[in-house]
């Protein structure tokens, strides 16, 4: 089902043929993120995954867009911590343009200097919107108190100061220095043959030249306490998480199931305590940040100032019981069916599984498969969650931040992270 191909500059071509789909979906990734940019750099991926769709040699922004609405396909980019995806979802009698136009974007963009002014100014309110948004914006400033100056914790579209100070030979070099054969993973998924795609993609990529490593920040320290960021805010959102682990750890299915029951849905403890038996959130989850070498557990609420030291202390409550070993047989065995499921489920369309090719080849340098998983996930036993949550849930490592009008009278130390 999975099949594997190593172009000889280095470039990986990975596919899985679903025959029963009319869809295909074709990603070019690139190991460059966030985490691979110096300070003056902050936000520059971010910035060039933008500026590949403004127009090649060929190509104009116009014709680019048009040539995809055309055949009612999907054409977009992402840029994470770790890595950029440049992507195409079109039905399979299409998949020769998608081939065209993604690795015309990627090899032959001309950024153009208006262009790039233009674009300028659409992330700059990009920035803008993120901030203007406080239940995702508490995540960004979490991930800057926790990792500190660290890359990792800096946001992936950047700041407004590093933004304005990029030129188009910035780029040029940034892409030449980065965006190398051996950190390139193609993906695809669905109506397609495997030969037949490496065949072209060599005739299209084959020639690329430069080498290089992968280029990572050392792993982080981690920080502890409580970071308060007043704001006028009709809520009050908080970001509270410990250290976690790393995407290959070999607990990685103890955590997924802890994080489940923890947060991880309408049954989770959380969203019962919290939402459902005191009505103190409207949103309240938790969940699971994990890279290369770190990552952490989170847990995110929305509430009144009046309820804030409430739902800390209804949070830290519940992740002191899953440390006292209060999980029962039912509740674990509920987790693991429901993430079998969810994952059976998110993994039915093409383009699901061009993203869960590439990560798998990032992180783990091979296919895995769902049989894998779920026979990982099946396996956790209640000491393993005990013993993890143990680990993971000590008053000494955890960090929360706090985004919105607190009352005059809340002090960081009313809130004692070592209840």
């Amino acid at each position: 089902m999975f099949a594997k191909t190593v172009l000889d500059n280095g470039i990986r071509v990975l596919s899985r043929e679903l025959p029963d789909t009319r869809s295909v979906s074709l990603g070019i990734w690139v190991e460059n993120g966030s985490r691979h940019e110096g300070r003056d750099q902050n936000g520059i991926s971010h910035f060039i995954e933008h500026l590949l769709f403004k127009g090649t040699e060929r190509r104009t922004a116009a014709r680019i867009a048009e040539e995809m609405d055309a055949v009612g396909g999907v054409l977009n980019a992402f840029t994470g911590k770790e890595y950029t995806c440049y992507y195409a979802k079109v039905l399979d009698e299409n998949f020769p343009m998608a081939i065209d136009l993604l690795t015309d974007i990627f090899l032959h963009s001309v950024f153009d200097r208006e262009e790039i002014e233009r674009e300028r100014s659409v992330i700059l309110q990009e920035i803008s919107q993120a901030e203007d948004t406080p239940d995702d914006y508490v995540h960004d400033l979490f991930n800057l108190d926790f990792f500190k100056d660290h890359p990792l914790g800096r946001p992936i579209c950047g700041e407004a100061s590093t933004v304005l100070n990029f030129h188009r030979e910035d780029f040029l070099d940034f892409i030449r220095d980065r965006y190398l054969p051996g950190r390139v993973i193609i993906t695809a998924a669905g109506h397609l043959g495997h030969e037949e795609l490496v065949r072209e993609l060599d005739r299209r990529l084959g020639a690329v030249q430069g080498s290089g490593s992968g280029i990572f920040a050392d792993a982080p320290q981690l920080r502890n306490g409580v970071f308060q960021h007043p704001k006028a805010l009709e809520q009050v959102h908080l970001c509270l998480g410990v250290a976690g682990i790393h995407q290959s750890h070999p607990l990685r299915y103890v955590a997924f199931i802890l994080n489940t029951i923890l947060g991880g849905g309408m049954s989770s403890r959380l969203f019962q305590e919290i939402r459902e038996k005191r009505g103190r959130a409207y949103s309240v989850y938790s969940f699971l940040a994990s890279y290369k070498d770190v990552g952490y557990l989170g847990i995110y609420a929305g509430t009144s100032r009046d309820w804030v030291e409430e739902v800390v202390e209804l949070i830290l409550r519940e992740i002191g019981r899953l440390a006292a070993g209060e999980v029962g047989e039912e509740e674990l065995q509920r987790a693991k069916s429901q993430l079998i499921g969810n994952m059976i489920l998110g993994l039915e369309t093409s383009d699901s599984w061009m993203n869960h090719i590439a990560r798998n080849e990032i992180y783990f340098g091979k296919a895995v498969s769902l049989e894998e998983i779920s026979r990982g996930v099946q396996s956790v036993s209640r000491e393993e969650l005990v013993v993890l949550a143990r680990e993971l849930f000590r008053p000494e490592a955890m960090a929360l931040t706090l985004l919105g009008d607190l009352k005059e009278d809340f002090k960081a130390k009313s809130l004692d992270l070592k209840r």
